[in-house]
């Protein structure tokens, strides 16, 4: 892993398994072998399974629409779920915090969660200037989207007359609303590959086009996405492949009854990161009763809000801490110059980024101590090449996983109940039944009410 620069220390993990590596190798090793032959050989134009072949994709259309996109002065990013998180988490990971507050152009704005105050203010803020409308979703039927696409379009052609030239979806290949809209004269399209579920698609089109359009080195994060692909399929053994570890720990631990996955990067950079991640997870493994559910921190703020119940609460979780060694710009304490700060001499000189990695490690540590377990991830830093690496990894390793407990890491039964519910309470034809249905339990929710 030495040209990815990322190391993966389990040592922590293995607190109250009761198991040694020799013995959770013997137990596993079998399963992980039929997880990576699964992975590896189930073509990717199977359902599911087309995030295999993202790291290869040829981004020269990509690349293109980017251009387009440059000449705009904002970027309204309409999605929800994996049509939104994947670009959340890569423009947060890198790129400046604040970007939208300077004169860099274009602006990207994100309509995710159907909030009306958040919709009308997305627009107040670029409705002075040239916009292009990005509609994500693969069926163009997901109605928080598609409710706020058909707002913005409608508020851009009072605006200007005609907004099919300043849109652009990226969907299906072949059907769909969105597919059908796409071929409006002036509409532009991308495909969301077929095979790709939401959650697995942001090494695709759907996050890619914005990312390459802000300025990230898309090719640069297929690059070391691509390097954890190969690294993974050919090392074959728990003592090589992190992932085989890693799915072997976490299905050791649920069983065991740790039923929280608790990822906490030590980054502002990466907050979107552990968002990103909780879907993955959650969406991928909770199904038939089995899965653990995923828990986002942030470091160190959550020293504050959540260490104390992670030291001493009870033994149902286990932790993942991703540490930076290198932030980016260093930022020094100074010496302290008055009496009154005195006691605070100890940081002078310290570096914020090199005590943000001591904290990171001081949490770890105190985790461990109380009995708790725990994988640390370390990255010399976080550029485009170890962000992909670090996303295929993550997908690679839900997979395997959910292949491991026996189930389908690649659908998402519940989720699509509560769709069909919304279809039919919003009125949309064909789903009548589902919204009785739905009126029948939420009555039952209601049964024991009081009003103050």
């Amino acid at each position: 892993m030495d040209s990815l620069s990322i190391r993966f220390n389990f040592g922590g993990a293995f607190v109250r398994t009761g198991l040694s590596f020799d013995e959770l190798r013997e137990a596993h090793a079998g399963a992980c072998a039929e997880a990576a032959t699964w992975l590896r050989e189930t073509p990717s134009g199977t359902e599911g399974h087309g995030w295999m072949a993202l790291p290869e994709t040829d981004t020269s259309e990509i690349k293109r629409t980017a251009e387009w996109l440059k000449d705009y002065d904002f970027i309204i990013h309409v999605g929800i779920g994996g049509s939104a998180l994947g670009s959340l988490m890569l423009n947060q990971s890198l790129l400046d915090e604040f970007r939208n507050c300077s004169e860099a152009r274009p602006k990207f704005y994100l309509a995710d969660n159907p909030d009306p105050t958040k919709t009308r203010e997305i627009w107040e803020q670029s409705k002075g200037g040239r916009t292009a409308l990005v509609g994500v979703s693969k069926s163009g039927a997901t109605a928080e989207t598609m409710s706020q696409f058909l707002w913005f379009r409608n508020e851009m052609i009072k605006q200007t007359g005609r907004a099919e030239d300043d849109i652009l979806v990226i969907t299906d290949p072949q059907k769909g609303i969105f597919r059908s809209f796409s071929r409006d004269p002036g509409c532009r399209a991308l495909d969301l590959p077929a095979s790709v579920g939401g959650r697995y698609s942001v090494l695709s089109a759907a996050a890619l086009a914005g990312a390459c359009a802000l300025g990230i080195d898309i090719d640069e994060l297929l690059s070391g996405a691509g390097k954890m692909k190969r690294y993974l399929l050919e090392n074959t053994s728990m003592e090589t492949n992190p992932a085989w570890l890693a799915s072997s720990l976490h299905v050791c631990h649920e069983k065991q009854g740790r039923s929280m996955a608790v990822m906490m990067p030590y980054s502002s950079k990466m907050a979107f990161f552990a968002e990103w991640f909780a879907q993955l997870w959650g969406e991928s493994l909770g199904k038939s009763g089995k899965g653990t559910t995923p828990v986002r921190a942030v470091g160190a703020i959550d020293q504050h809000s959540q260490v104390q119940l992670y030291t001493e609460g009870p033994d149902d979780k286990l932790f993942t801490i991703i540490n930076l060694k290198k932030h980016g710009d260093q930022v020094s304490v100074p010496p302290v110059d008055c009496d009154a700060l005195k006691p605070l001499s100890y940081l002078d000189g310290s570096d914020i980024g090199e005590m943000l990695g001591l904290e990171a490690m001081s949490t770890a540590a105190a985790i461990v101590k109380t009995g708790h377990p725990l994988i640390w991830v370390e990255l010399e830093r976080l550029d485009p090449t170890s962000l992909g690496a670090l996303i295929f990894y993550y997908e690679y390793m839900t997979a395997m996983t959910g292949r491991m407990m026996g189930i389908d890491p690649f659908d998402q039964p519940g989720v699509e109940q509560g769709k069909k519910y919304t279809y039919g309470l919003m009125g949309r034809s064909g789903f009548e039944k589902d919204a009785e249905e739905a009126e029948e339990w939420f009555q039952r929710i209601a049964g024991i009410s009081l009003k103050i």
